[in-house]
């Protein structure tokens, strides 16, 4: 970032509690609003015509289209990045990427020199409250500055490994950031509402499950809507305070168009557009047709409020009047994640009076008025325009922007929310071989991998996660993939094999080795886990999964007493993290310390109630000090949560048909008898089948 604009940002955000500007126009003719509350709505994934007010006749969008029929709705309106924590970025500083700093969802966080919005409107006497969905707007990548509650709490401890991420719904983010603002009542309040539920994977509640059987994402839309009313409405209906709200996205969805499944690899129109309306006191009803951004909505809310402009900013309010000779405003973009975590080439482009260019090894240029599905690539017929716009990219855009470390916990985390994370292969010069056109076959085999495992169709996994492999043998994730898919089949010594090959090809990532050592243990070979997983451990910014790695295959090789100070130093470093706890209670029962181990796994719990694995140690340490009943009770949360919990299953069989709990019993072994693999549970599968002939009845 240059230090010219870092000052005038700094500069202009110690004026702003101090002085208010003149009141320039709303829509051309009504005042600012002084003292007007500002809720600003993002919604991730997000199609602009995936809405009711965006032509969508197929899906029931009534709030959103309330606000929109009330508002000034902009028709074309674009974000600069396709995935979620830099287009966040973009709209909460007013700032492109390449100013701000912030290029991806993993390994870059905004710097505290950066003012947000919300920063500005604290210093202003507005009290500010954030609510958000997803873990990539985690605290931990810097826009929490400025709110007095930054509200991001997602179950932790749950198994990454599963690709199964979870994430805060729509209605209980709105009801945490309603109780909020109904607290700071008499305040003037700025509120940020994030809602994650339109990103895949695709799974809306009822009764937008049935309603959308066919169209899974509209369903999300639909519920996401309805989740908003408790919201919106009473703005609409004059139950609140005026304000100005504000309703974008971060970015869309390909949905398959261009070959793309879901966002983050290209910058077509599906996933570059987004939604944008803007409602308040004063703001007209009306389609406004000319080019808008997210680098436009600090400028807006700063406008409307009557606050002075930023000099830094490249975006300009929104509800300004058009002037009759408006400069065509340009509007850069990019999609960096697959060039900083698999080495493909970086896409940069410009949207300018229609014509957009998208800069890569092979290059693209299309007329979005009369091409709005991006169909015709004008690049040979109009070479003169294309340079022309690839002359004006800002040289501050250049590649490559600087990434910090990723660590497992981020890497894991990310890529069970579809995204690809990590660092990729460096490189000084991209060909076509590298452009993201030539290897969306090997993007579609990734996702494909993701989904077979996320379905438990491991074999179809690993064949494919090697068909990837074998294509681009320069993919760490590739590798990653395929290794879990067959720890899963039980096929620990091939795991092991897979790993080691990566690390070979000099694919050296922390990840790659901590879940070697997971392998190994598995294999039955703690002590060579332990030997791959001690000095990835041994720094002190190792981070909780590797930690967790070491000691439970310290107490694998029955080393319990260095297990249990490795993973003390987990939960000292990491305390809301309840797996450190969850690995503490199963080495105190390993060292015959059940009252310990109960006391330890109640902490995981209290953490997180969503843990299977917790719930079944919990069920042993249970049955040792209280008996059958408390014991029978955890053990069916573990398999309530996780069918797949073998132990837990025959655990209940077992003690059930000892207290005399017939029913429960024979349904216990029955589905173990179905379920469980036999390379695993051989002998117990034997004794489930003898206990199931002398049940009675």
């Amino acid at each position: 970032m240059h230090r010219p604009l870092l000052a005038a940002l700094l500069v202009a955000a110690v004026l702003i509690a101090g002085c208010r500007g003149g009141s320039p126009g709303v829509n051309g003719s009504a005042p600012s609003h002084e003292g007007a509350n500002v809720v600003l709505v993002t919604i991730d994934t997000l199609r602009a015509d995936a809405v009711g007010f965006g032509g969508n006749t197929r899906v029931e969008t009534p709030t959103l289209d309330r606000l929109a029929a009330a508002g000034t709705v902009f028709d074309d309106a674009h974000a600069h990045n396709v995935v979620t924590l830099p287009s966040h970025t973009n709209i909460l500083t007013g700032l492109y990427p390449y100013q701000h700093g912030v290029r991806d969802n993993s390994g870059f966080a905004l710097s505290p020199k950066v003012p947000t919005l919300a920063t500005l409107l604290r210093q202003a006497g507005m009290a500010t409250g954030a609510f958000v969905g997803a873990y990539p707007l985690d605290a931990r990548y810097g826009l929490n500055q400025g709110f007095d509650v930054y509200d991001d709490r997602f179950p932790r401890g749950s198994n990454p490994e599963q690709f199964v991420m979870a994430e805060r719904r729509g209605d209980q983010v709105v009801a945490a950031a309603r109780a909020w603002w109904d607290g700071q009542k008499g305040k003037r309040r700025f509120l940020w509402v994030h809602l994650y539920d339109p990103h895949a994977a695709y799974e809306p509640p009822e009764p937008f499950a049935s309603r959308y059987r066919d169209n899974p994402y509209l369903g999300e839309v639909a519920a996401t809507d309805s989740f908003l009313a408790p919201l919106l409405s009473p703005f609409l209906e004059g139950q609140e305070a005026p304000a100005l709200v504000i309703v974008t996205a971060d970015h869309g969805e390909s949905l398959g168009e261009h070959g793309e499944l879901t966002h983050g690899l290209f910058a077509y129109e599906g996933t570059l557009k987004v939604p944008l309306v803007v409602w308040g006191a004063g703001i007209r009803p009306q389609r406004d047709h000319r080019p808008a951004r997210h680098v436009d909505v600090v400028p807006t809310v700063l406008a409307y409020l009557g606050l002075p402009p930023h000099p830094g900013l490249p975006g300009r309010s929104l509800l300004a009047a058009p002037v009759a000779e408006e400069p065509k405003t340009a509007s850069y973009f990019e999609s960096l994640s697959t060039c900083l975590n698999r080495g493909w080439a970086p896409l940069r482009g410009l949207l300018r009076d229609g014509r957009k260019m998208i800069d890569l090894p092979l290059p693209e240029l299309y007329a979005l008025p009369t091409d709005p599905k991006e169909a015709k690539n004008r690049i040979d017929e109009d070479r003169r325009t294309f340079r022309t716009l690839q002359a004006e990219l800002p040289r501050e855009s250049a590649w490559p922007p600087p990434k910090g470390a990723v660590s497992p916990e981020e890497e894991a985390r990310l890529r069970s929310l579809g995204y690809a994370a990590g660092t990729g292969p460096k490189k000084s010069a991209f060909t076509a071989a590298d452009d993201p056109k030539t290897l969306i076959g090997v993007d579609r085999k990734l996702h494909q991998v993701v989904d077979a495992y996320s379905r438990h169709r491991y074999e179809e996994a690993v064949a494919l996660g090697r068909e990837v492999i074998a294509e681009r043998p320069d993919l760490v994730e590739a590798y990653e993939d395929l290794a879990l898919a067959l720890r899963q089949l039980e096929r620990h010594a091939e795991a092991v094999t897979v790993l080691r090959s990566a690390l070979d090809r000099g694919l050296d990532r922390e990840s790659i080795r901590r879940q070697l050592g997971l392998a190994l243990a598995e294999a039955g070979r703690p002590g060579e886990a332990v030997e791959v997983l001690s000095p990835i451990a041994a720094s002190p910014q190792a981070d909780a999964a590797t930690l967790d790695a070491l000691g439970i295959s310290l107490s694998d090789a029955g080393r319990h007493g260095e297990a249990v100070t490795i993973l003390q130093r987990a939960v000292a470093a990491y305390p809301n993290d309840p797996k450190g706890y969850e690995n503490l209670g199963i080495v105190a029962l390993r060292m015959d310390q059940p009252e310990q181990a109960r006391s330890f796994l109640k902490q995981a719990l209290d953490l997180n109630p969503g843990l299977p694995v917790s719930w079944n140690t919990l069920g042993v340490a249970l049955y040792r000090l209280e008996g059958a009943g408390p014991a029978l009770d955890a053990w069916e949360r573990a398999v309530a949560l996780d069918p797949g919990q073998y132990d837990a299953l025959f655990n209940i069989g077992l003690v059930a048909a000892q207290a005399g709990r017939t029913a429960q019993a024979r349904q216990a072994l029955t589905r173990f008898a179905a379920t469980a693999p036999p390379a695993r549970f051989g002998p117990d599968l034997q004794k489930a089948r003898q206990i199931l002939a002398r049940l009675p009845g």
